[in-house]
Order: C-alpha cells, then structure tokens, then sequence
C-alpha cells in the first residue's frame, strides 16, 4: 500500500521512482486532477491538459500513464515533451490550459514528481486542490462513461523563447561573455533556444561557454542543485579560467537560476533579488513587490528607495503567488533561487531572472563588473540556510525566544520565529516534514553574523 504521505507534498506530487512515485500512481493523479478541478468540458472546464517533462529518463513512461488517466476521464491532452518548468508555465499562460510538469526539480536522480498548475499558471497546492486529489487517489477514481479524450502533440519551444525575449529585450546589449552550468539538466534544452538561435531567433550578442548541456537525468557530473554550493564549484573554477562576465547555474528544472559574478564568488539570490526589483519598478514605478522573510533586509530597502511597496510573505511558492494576486505585485523573489514575475503569470522563471542580470550588465558601460554592478544591493552578510536536526523543535525555538527576548527589538511569530535587533535578524523554522530547524541569520559584517549563528546553533543543539 502505497504511503500518499512520503509522496504527495505541499506543493507537489514527488518520491522515488518507481518505489513510491510510479505509472499507476502518475495515472490515478491524472484522472483525480480532471475530476478535481472541473476540466472536462461537461464540467465547465477547459477540457484540455497540458503536459510536459524533463530530462529524467523515467518521464515518458510517467508522462503516457497520466494522459491516460486525463483521457479516461473524458479530457484531452496537449503533450509539450522536453520542457523546462517555466516552459510549461508558458504553455498553461498561452493557452489558456491547466498543466502537468514531470520533474523532480533538483532532487537526485532516482526520483521524480510532479508540479500541477491551473489555467494560467496558477499553482495546485495542498490548500488549492492537491489534498483532494490525494483523497480521491486514496478512494478511489469514479469511472466516467463518455468517450475517451484526444491527444495532440505541439512544440512550443520557439514560442517560449519569443515570449521571454519580449518581456527582456537583450539585443542591444554590448558583447558578454557568458557561461552557463545546466548540470545536465534542461537549462541544456531551453538555454539555446533562448539565449542563442537554437528555436531559430535572431542571434545575442553573448558568447555562451556551455558546461553540461547533454540531457542526462542521472547527473553524471554533479546534482542540478545550485543552491548547494558545493555545485557550483565547477562553474566558479570556469568563470575566471576564461575570463568570463557572469557565471549562470540552472536546477534540473530551469525554475531556478544561481549567479556567478567575475570573480568566481556566488551572488546571493537576494542581492539578484533586489537587483530586479529596481529593474521592475523602473518599469511600473510605485508598484508593489514581494518578498518572503529570509530574504536580506537589502531587499525591502532597495524596494523602498525605488519607490516601491515590500510586501513580505511566508517561505513557498504557493504563498507568494497567491499574494502577487492579491496585492497585483510586478515581481517576487525568494532567496531560495526562485523568481515570480507579473507579466509571466506570476510564475517563477530561472531564465527571466538570468536575462535581467545579463540585460542589466549589458546595459553598463565596457569594463563594468558583474561585482561592481551589484555592490548598491549586497550589503549584508547571510548565513544561508543551516538545517539542525532537534527533537523536539518547539522546546527548542522557545529556549531561543527566552535567551534573545532582553536584547531584541521585536520577535515576531511568522513562518517560524524572527528575532531583530538594530541592525541584524535571525529566522528560526520548523521544517513541515522532518525534526529540523532552519536558521538564516544576517547581520552588517562577518563577525556579528558568526557570533549570532553560533550561540543560536549552540541552543538549538543543547536539548539534542
């Protein structure tokens, strides 16, 4: 009996394959999505999914048993084949279609999983249809006594390039040379479409060194998880052998994009963040822009300056969608890599976000660094992410509030516990499936953010 726990997350469907995530549970998930959502034309619906994979060899397989399970329930199918997330996020934008993207994003190569969205690219979470799903999977799938819906096949790749090349003109930008790490994974497939004339557009002025293009979802070289820093260590090493403008790093699925500057040092998600938040507002000034809690405090304040309204929100994709509609923000960024973009249908893109840190370069005048470009909007020191394994992590957050509630200025209860000083902040959270606490902590030098990270660290730890 399959354990839909370990399998259907918050925000997806993911495990191994074919221990957990398997055809006959990739088609039980696809029939209870038609019938869930209403997409059958006798329902109301659109009538029509749109479905696309990644480069992991188990995706076709997974792919042709949940068409069957949406045809079984009277409803076409649109099939896409390679895609990058964001390139499904495309297909459900431009045709108006609900969709189904087969990927494990950055996990290793033994899983898969995966990423449903309604018309629009609006996502499916726990809240927005998936424990519904789950419960039908659980009981069981009606039957349906209509006709079986169709399948078509359309290649959207040029389509996908054109679209994001409107939205980041990069034609007239001066030479840059560029390399790019796809961890074998499908920045190998929409890299050239987009960035060179692979889908047949006009050519860029970038010199693309490629590292690991070959679609290969058994990783051969490293995981296709740039927020591991240990993966990046490749692309920094070829940045300054070649002498390069910027290093670009994408995860299995292409939604998330890491950055290198000149000098081989990895830029932080936040500092890219505010960078296109400046870009953004330029655009639609006084708009606002999201932003979740760990992100550095550069951030709201590079907002501000420009003129903008930071509207923070929890950790999670699903969150900062939801208040991206809420509040018509034109962007949203989180410091996990992840990028939303208004004219994008508040999807994330790892591509959109890469062509603004190449537009933004390429805008300066010859000689300018990626290092110097940056310095306005990098001006903390973080942590990252520290996950501590704790028995028991309530004990542990309320002995952290106890030690720290004398010295700070405001403790906060928001997606974890934030403690904030005068000029330096810590976050403590519970992760949802695991006894871990997450700790981000940043302060204005080396020294205060150490100091801070280890007497948390140091409590967190003392009831282990």
């Amino acid at each position: 009996m399959r354990n839909l726990d370990e399998i259907i997350k918050a925000y997806d469907v993911r495990g191994i394959y074919p221990d957990q995530l398997d055809e006959g549970l990739a088609h039980d998930v696809g029939a209870a999505f038609v019938r869930v959502l209403g997409i059958r034309v006798a329902d109301g619906g659109a009538g029509t999914v749109v479905i696309g994979h990644d480069m992991r060899p188990s995706g076709p397989d997974l792919v042709a048993s949940f068409a069957d399970g949406v045809r079984e329930q009277g409803c076409d199918v649109v099939l896409i084949g390679l895609a990058s997330t964001d390139g499904l996020y495309y297909a459900s934008g431009s045709l108006g279609l609900p969709g189904a993207m087969f990927t494990a994003s950055h996990n290793p190569a033994q899983y898969n999983g995966i990423k449903l969205c309604r018309s629009g690219a609006a996502p499916v979470g726990q809240d927005t249809g998936l424990r519904d799903i789950r419960r039908m999977v659980e009981d069981g799938i009606p039957s349906f006594d209509g006709p079986l819906g169709e399948v078509r096949e359309d290649d959207l790749l040029t389509g996908y390039a054109t679209f994001l090349r409107d939205l980041v003109d990069l034609s007239g930008i001066r030479p840059l040379k560029v390399v790019v790490d796809s961890g074998n994974g499908m920045g190998g497939f929409t890299v050239p479409a987009v960035l060179g004339e692979a889908a047949g557009l006009p050519a860029l002025p970038l010199d693309i060194d490629p590292m690991y293009f070959e679609l290969d979802g058994t990783f051969p070289n490293h995981e296709a998880n740039p927020i591991d820093p240990e993966n990046l260590r490749d692309l920094q090493a070829r940045v300054v052998e070649v002498g390069a403008d910027i290093g670009l790093a994408f995860d299995g699925d292409a939604d998330r994009c890491f950055i290198v500057d000149e000098r081989g040092e990895i830029v932080s998600p936040s500092t890219l963040t505010a960078l296109i938040a400046a870009r953004e507002l330029a655009k639609h000034p006084g708009s606002p822009v999201i932003h979740n809690l760990i992100t550095s405090k550069a951030v709201p304040e590079v907002i501000t300056e420009c003129g903008g309204t930071p509207v923070r929100t929890r950790v999670g994709h699903s969150f900062i969608k939801q208040t991206m509609a809420d509040t018509g923000a034109v962007f949203g960024g989180e410091h996990s890599g992840h990028f939303y973009f208004r004219d994008f249908w508040r999807a994330d893109s790892g591509m959109l976000a890469a062509m603004h840190a190449l537009a933004a370069l390429g805008e300066t005048p010859e000689g300018t660094t990626l290092s110097s470009l940056l310095a306005p909007y990098d001006r903390y020191i973080a942590s990252g992410e520290i996950n501590t394994e704790v028995p028991d992590a309530a004990a542990a957050t309320e002995a952290i509030r106890a030690a720290f509630v004398e010295r700070a200025e405001d403790i906060e209860d928001f997606d974890g516990m934030t403690v904030s000083g005068s000029n330096w902040w810590f976050n403590v959270r519970p992760s949802n499936t695991e006894p871990l606490l997450r700790l981000n902590v940043e302060a204005p030098d080396d020294a205060q953010m150490a100091a801070l990270r280890d007497e948390v660290l140091t409590i967190m730890r003392a009831g282990a």
